[in-house]
This record gives C-alpha cells, structure tokens and sequence, in this order.
C-alpha cells in the first residue's frame, strides 16, 4: 500500500507544480503533502544508499526529484514565520541526500524537518479519539487485504503483477521509519502512480487512525508490556526515533503501543474538542464550496462528541446544553440554507463560545462521585420512563381483561429488546461504524412507528371502554396470536427505541467517571432501576382497583397522550441525525414531553393530535349513532 514506483517522479511533479497555487489557499493540504513527501524520503532513502554509494540508482534520482518537488510545495505554502528556515531546511536534505550521506542521518533530518513543518502551519499529527485496531480490522479486510493479502505480507490476489507490488506492511525496518500519522496521512492522499488509492472520501478521519493502527500491528509484538505511552507521542514520532533515543525495550512497547492504543479517558474536554476540531472541518469546506461535505461534518460533530455529554451538562446546568445544543443547530441550518460564509462563520464563533462554556463547566478530569451517581440515574430513568409506561400500560391492560395467556408475548418482545440492543450495540462497536447519524436514525424511527402504534392501541381501549363492549370482544374475536404478536411486537419497540442509546450514553459516563466514579454509576443505574419497576408495579397494582370502564379511559388518555410525546422525540432525533431541518420557533421547551420550539417537531405533535381528535370524534359519533339506534 505504501511503495515509491519507479517511475513516479515524472507523474508526481507535474502534478504537484499544477496543485501547488491552489495550495496557496489551503496551508493545511499543502503542508499534509509536504509532510506525506518527507514520510517517504525518510521511509525510503536509506535503502538507496549504503556507505555513501548508491545501491538503487532509480530509487535514488527519485528522492533527488522528490526533494525538488518538495522544494516547491513549501515556497507555495502561505508566508509564516519559520518558512525560510524550512526553506533552508529542505535546502540541507537534498544537499545531504546529493552527497550520499548515511541513510539513518537522512531520516533523522526527514523527521526533524517535519516537525517543524507540522508546527509551522499548526497540522495536528494526533487523533482527536483513541484509535482502535478492532475497528481497522474489517476496515483493512475490505479495502486493503485484497493487494497487501490477509497478513499485509504484499502478497494479495490482485497484487499479483502489479509495478511496483503493494508494499510488504510486515517490513520492520521499513515501518519502523514512518509514523502512525505518516500512515494515517498516506491512506488519505494514496500514492500517485500507483495503485494504491486515496481513501479520504471513502473513510472519514476516525476510520483512517482506526485502520492506521491496524496496520502497524503487523510489525509489532504484542506482548510486550508496559507503562502507557501519549497519544500524541505514538502518533508523531517513529520507532526509530524511539530506539535511537531510548533504547530497544522502548522501542518494542512503543510498537506495541501504537497498534494497540491504550484507551484514554474520552473525558468531556477531548469530546468538546472533537466537537470544535470538526465543525472547523465544515467551515472550511463551507467555504471551498463544498456545502453538502460541509453540512455533514456539522452532523458528525454534535453526533459524535457534543451529544455523548449532554445527559452529564444537564444534570449541571441544562440551560446551558439548550443553548449550546442551538448554537450548533443554527450553524448547521445556516449551511443547509446556503446562507454567505461570513454568516455561517459568525455562528460558529457563537457556538464555540458556547462550547467553551460548556467545556468549563464539565472540566477535563474524571466525572465526581455525586455526578456520576445523578447522571447515572436520570439516563436510566429519562430513557426508560416512557418504555415502563407502555409496558405497564399494556400488561395492566391485559391482566385486567383476563388474558394472561398473551403476558407472555410482551415479556418475551421486550426480552428480546434487551438482547437486540446490546447485540447491535455490539455489532456497532467490534463489526461495522455505525455512527451518530445511524444511532439517531434508529431512534428516530423507531419512535415515530411506536406513535402509530402506541396511538392505535389507544384508540382502540377507548371504543372497548364500556363492559359491553368489551365483551362483545371478548365473544367475537378473543385475543388472537396476530393480536398478541401486536403487543408483543410494541413491547419490542417500546424498549428498543432507547436501549442503544442509553448502553453507548453510559459507555461514555463509564468513561468519564473514571475508576473511583464506577461504583456510582452501577448504584445510579441500579437506583433508577429500582424506581422503573417500582413505578410499573404501581400501575399494575392500582390498575387492579380500577373499574374496566375508568381503566380503559385512563389507559388511552396515557398511551395517546405518548404518541403525541414520541412524535415529538422521533422528529428530534431525525434532525440530530441531519435528516430534517431545524427552524426554531418561540415557544416552552419540555424534552421529557418531546416539545421543541421548532416547527418541525411542534407540526409533528399537532398532526399526532388532530389524528386523535379525528379518531376520537369518529369513535363518539359511532357511539351516538348506536344509541339513537
């Protein structure tokens, strides 16, 4: 994946001296392809010279040519303080690399020089978000396996014949020489000349580091041990670098380090950073034109970092989240409106503003016992206050009535809500990247099917409310097995709508809170808990002393007035997900009641009660049609 072909400079060159004005406006690519340029010097020289005679005379004019090529890319680079000198810097390499001097110096130099390169025009050579190897793996296996085969040993079916071959990824030496942002950076701009693509409009930056690391484990050891080294460090320095400072043991862990990242705390400071990092991304394809890109990076930085802190701001200050949380809609509706850059980046401003705000308030360390306890315990009890509702509603509702034989499909449809949801939060987290927009999709949905059905079911108790009529059921129709997959079938949604959500909200509190904090998160979820089925049993309970006709009446009421709350959810969280767009309104805010002040979800709710009035007064003129009869 990562060769120099032997013919590479004479198609690499024009092609960077045509690039080289856009560059001009964009210092960040331009200095990514500098930075990608001294990867490979630093990575390939010293195979081309051995004690100061060239061993490899193509490979060698290409490193003279690269440098040149490379010469280019940084006078066209905008004017910073420091660009002479890595003017003068490059200007030392290739006088280095002209008088074949030893291999391991070159490097060094290659190394040097872009680091400060990388610091110059301030290029982040470290991910926002731990990589995971486990992640890169299918990653590799669909897009890399194919040429550099299932062991990264070069030998893949379609690398067969090709010139130059896919690199052998198991080379040592060779990686030894390249940095895991090195890595990361290749998969994104892939090798001109060859058949090694680039893979930055197939795999967004996270996938990039998670396959980057993958990759680097097919050169390191991994049991070797030892204390966690920083992420920065893994990703911008090499294991040569390492060895040569610190010694061979080092330089092992170190190998082993980079391919299995240790999992740092994904605190509320790195997943606000996140958050500003790539709405700073959308900017900046706001204003190269690219606004659909744009409006999807703005999607991917609440997704992915400002929502997993909501549930601990809320229990902080939850003003606070609502005006972060709208800051960051409203940027993300100017993109969808086309409105002018300068608009567009006014609003930004803002929401950073409040997402520095926010960050204060969280802080950077581990979540305090008493945060993780309340935070542990509304996530739980937010989240599953509505699911306990229907369940109870329809297991009240069916003991009242005598039909204890369809218990047991409701049981048996929330059982397998449990399982489902952990099983897709599995398949999320070790097979495929099922991202925010994907969770909130879900939800979104999902709750949008439970209001029909929850309003159905509704209407449905309400013309069976009197004794006769129920009866006349009863006699009729019983509760038959279709009848009994509906309810199962709800109890199913019911609790699957939110069950992903809440294990990838506590994965992420699970984090935060830290060692100490864990015990305070299990005793809120298991206090909350508690109070879910405490809340479930009173329902049952008093539903008991309840006449069939006042019971079947409270029952619609709550079960209608919910698909008008899941109406309001299902449409919020499909704006989350970047489906729908936001169009604020003045009006009360209640989230736990589903009401927005925006105008998509209010319509929402209006259309879910003009649906019940309509069905109600239906069901009232039935009734008086009856009685005249």
């Amino acid at each position: 994946m990562f060769p120099i072909p032997r013919l590479l400079s004479w198609l690499f060159m024009p092609l960077i001296a045509l690039c080289s004005f856009n560059l001009l406006a964009d210092p960040a690519e331009g200095a990514a392809q500098a930075l990608h340029l001294l990867s490979y010097i630093g990575a390939d020289y010293p195979a081309t010279v051995v004690d100061g005679k060239v061993v490899d005379t193509s490979e060698y004019r290409e490193q003279i040519e690269f440098l040149g090529a490379l010469q280019g890319l940084i006078v066209a680079l905008p004017a910073r303080d420091g660009q002479k000198d890595l003017e003068a810097g490059v200007a030392s390499l290739h006088q280095a690399v002209e008088a074949k001097q030893d291999g391991a110096s070159v490097a060094r130099q290659a190394r040097q020089l872009a680091t400060r390169l990388a610091a110059t025009y301030e290029v982040s050579q470290a991910p926002l978000i731990t990589p995971d190897p486990a992640r890169g793996a299918p990653l590799y296996a669909q897009h890399c396996s194919v040429c550099h085969g299932d062991a990264g040993a070069g030998d893949g079916p379609a690398g067969m014949g090709l010139e130059p071959p896919p690199a052998n990824l198991r080379d040592q030496a060779r990686m030894d020489r390249m940095s895991l942002y090195d890595l990361y950076n290749t998969l994104g701009l892939g090798v001109e000349g060859t058949d090694m693509p680039a893979f930055a409009d197939q795999l967004d930056d996270r996938q990039r580091w998670d396959l980057a690391s993958y990759i680097a484990g097919f050169s390191a050891d991994p049991a070797v041990k030892g204390e966690p080294i920083s992420l920065g460090e893994l990703a911008g320095r090499t294991p040569e670098e390492v060895g040569a400072s610190q010694g061979a043991a080092t330089q092992a862990l170190f190998r082993a380090q980079r391919a299995q990242p240790p999992i740092q705390q994904r605190g509320p400071k790195e997943l606000i950073g996140h958050t500003r990092a790539t709405l700073e991304q959308s900017l900046k394809a706001y204003r190269d034109g690219d606004a659909d890109q744009a409006y999807d990076l703005s999607v991917a930085a609440y997704l992915e970092g400002f929502e997993l802190v909501e549930s601990s701001l809320d229990n902080l200050d939850a003003a606070q989240r609502k005006t972060t949380e709208r800051s960051l809609m409203a940027y993300r509706q100017a993109l969808q409106d086309r409105q002018p850059v300068a608009k567009a980046a006014q609003l930004l401003e803002q929401a950073k503003v409040e997402l520095d705000k926010s960050a204060d308030l969280l802080g950077s360390d581990g979540l305090s016992g008493s945060l993780s306890f309340i935070s542990s315990l509304l996530i739980l009890l937010r989240e599953g206050l509505e699911a306990i509702l229907v369940l109870a509603a329809i297991l009240a509702f069916l003991r009242k009535t005598g039909q204890e034989h369809a218990v047991r499909g409701v049981h048996v449809g929330w059982g397998l809500a449990i399982v489902a949801g952990f099983a897709t939060w599995a398949v999320a987290a070790y097979l495929i990247d099922v991202g925010g927009a994907q969770r909130e999709l879900m939800e979104g949905f999902t709750a949008l099917f439970a209001c029909v059905m929850v309003l159905w079911l509704g209407v449905w108790m309400h013309d069976r409310r009197h004794a006769a009529a129920w009866q006349s059921y009863i006699k009729d129709h019983l509760i038959s097995s279709s009848g009994r997959f509906g309810f199962a079938t709800l109890a199913f949604f019911s609790v699957y709508r939110e069950l992903f959500e809440v294990i990838l909200f506590y994965e992420t509190l699970w984090l935060q809170a830290g060692p100490a904090g864990h015990s305070m998160v299990i005793a809120g979820a298991v206090t909350a808990l508690v109070l879910l089925v405490g809340l479930a049993w009173v329902i049952l309970r008093g539903s008991a002393r309840l006449p069939l006709g006042t019971f079947f009446t409270a029952n619609a009421i709550l079960l209608c007035a919910l698909s008008v709350v899941f109406a309001g959810h299902g449409v919020a969280a499909l704006q989350e997900a970047g489906v729908i767009g936001t169009r604020p309104v003045p009006f009360v805010e209640f989230d736990w009641l589903g009401i927005h002040p925006d105008a998509y979800t209010l319509s929402a709710q209006a259309l879910a009660l003009l649906a019940i009035a309509l069905l109600y007064g239906r069901s009232w003129l039935r009734e008086r049609s009856s009685a005249q009869a």
